[in-house]
């Protein structure tokens, strides 16, 4: 069995990175798919920071090579590729989940993220730059993702507050998950990259919508303050 999930971890890899040729493009959840459309939600951060998927893909199909090659037995390795193979399997089909059902691509995304944290958690401290790395930007993604498509698609059916009010709690919610993930794994891949994510709300929101984009540029000092004094201690 052990032996078995490196070859997994490299097909779901590369399945997960060519994925995206076999589906139709995914922008942001569509006007028929929430009560409330939400035409660029203040949450959604801006598109260049998307092209870390390419970072993403890559370095995980590279990892997953290394891993296979020489990691197959190894138990450390193994323990963390469990969560991994979850999350990638997930991720195969996630961009036709959310392009057919936003409640269900909120729901994937987070089961995703949670699968990613844990193989992060779990990450091998040997190799770090061949599993702590790509696992970490992954799962950074993941965390700031889950909480925009919870965000929008809160604010698409009008529960508690709109689409500004859920900007707020959306930031807070990765903020707050980025800090306890981080409390368990100092993993600086992660924490940087739920900034980049920031960084793109604050870009996408601009001076038009400023209060968004302070609350976004504190998260990121409270960010970039956790990760200055880890490297401290």
């Amino acid at each position: 069995m052990k032996k078995l999930t490196a070859p997994v971890i490299l097909v779901l890899s590369i399945a997960f990175a060519i994925s995206p040729a076999f589906t139709s493009p995914f922008s942001g959840f569509t006007p028929d798919q929430l009560p409330n459309p939400q035409i660029d939600p203040p949450i959604q951060p801006e598109g260049y920071t998307f092209a870390i998927w390419g970072l993403i893909y890559t370095w995980l199909i590279m990892s997953a090579v290394f891993g296979l090659w020489k990691r197959t037995g190894a138990d450390d390795w193994h323990a963390a590729r469990l969560p991994l193979a979850i999350s990638l399997a997930l991720g195969v089909p996630w961009l036709a989940i959310a392009n057919a059902s936003a409640i269900w691509a909120t729901i994937t995304i987070i089961i995703m993220a949670l699968g990613a944290i844990t193989a992060l958690i779990r990450a091998p401290y040997v190799d770090r730059w061949w599993f702590q790395a790509p696992v970490g930007i992954y799962a950074g993604w993941l965390t700031a993702a889950s909480w925009v498509s919870i965000g929008t698609t809160a604010a698409g059916y009008g529960l508690i507050t709109g689409s500004f009010g859920w900007a707020f709690a959306g930031i807070l919610g990765a903020l707050f998950s980025a800090l306890a993930v981080y409390k368990m794994r100092t993993a600086p891949e992660y924490l940087l990259t739920v900034i980049w994510a920031l960084v793109g709300i604050v870009v996408a929101n601009g001076l038009l919508t400023l209060p968004v984009s302070a609350f976004a540029a504190c998260g990121i000092l409270v960010l970039a303050f956790a990760w200055i004094r880890s490297q401290r201690i």
